[in-house]
Order: C-alpha cells, then sequence, then structure tokens
C-alpha cells in the first residue's frame, strides 16, 4: 500500500512561440544593422575608390578627371535600399520581411559597387 504519486511534467515554457518571435526579431535587426553599416561601408569604398592612381592624380594634379559618379543609378540603389528597409521593418509576414531584407541588401551592394566602379 505504498502509493506513489507519478511524476509531475516538466514546466511548459511561458511562450510557445518564442522562436517564432526571435526569428522576427532577428530579421528586422539585421535590415537595420545592414543600413547602419551602409554607411561606414561606402565611406570605406570612397576612400578606396579615391587611393586609385586615377582618381589621386586627379585630386592632386587635375589630370585625368572623369565626370563622377553615376548619380542617377547610385540615388536609385540607395532609395530602393530605404524602401526595403522600411518594408522589412513594416511588414507583419516573416516571409515578406525576408524578400525585403534580400532587396535591401542587393541594394546596397549596388550601391557600393557603384562606388567602387569610379576607381
Amino acid at each position: 500500500m505504498n502509493a506513489t504519486t507519478p511524476p509531475a511534467p516538466p514546466p511548459a515554457p511561458a511562450n510557445a512561440n518564442a522562436s517564432v518571435v526571435a526569428g522576427r526579431d532577428r530579421t528586422r535587426l539585421r535590415a537595420v544593422l545592414s543600413a547602419a553599416l551602409f554607411v561606414p561601408a561606402a565611406l570605406a569604398a570612397g576612400v578606396l575608390a579615391l587611393s586609385s592612381q586615377g582618381a589621386s592624380r586627379c585630386v592632386t594634379y587635375g589630370e585625368q578627371c572623369t565626370s563622377g559618379l553615376p548619380g542617377s543609378l547610385f540615388l536609385w540603389s540607395v532609395s530602393l535600399g530605404v524602401v526595403a528597409l522600411a518594408a522589412a521593418l513594416a511588414a507583419p509576414a516573416g516571409r515578406l520581411r525576408q524578400a525585403a531584407l534580400a532587396a535591401q541588401l542587393l541594394a546596397e551592394c549596388t550601391g557600393l559597387l557603384v562606388i567602387l566602379s569610379y576607381a
């Protein structure tokens, strides 16, 4: 007559969707992080472009100067990056946020390549 009680089940996590919520936050975090790192990357690409032989000759002697960056392509890529950032932050669906993050990264890489093409 030794009655034992069965062991208690392990406690359930407080929020069953914790991994889903963390995934959403990571997508938004990555979008903000890539937007914040675009400015230093653009500055580094500009310094790299100015350190080329043609650009340094233009700055130093005023020779072999080109017309400059293709402004319209750079502005379009930066504008698309800003719109994609807004979509990544405001989108309710995970797939839409991921697609917006991919579009943002593509636009930012295009902007950096425009700067580097000046070298």
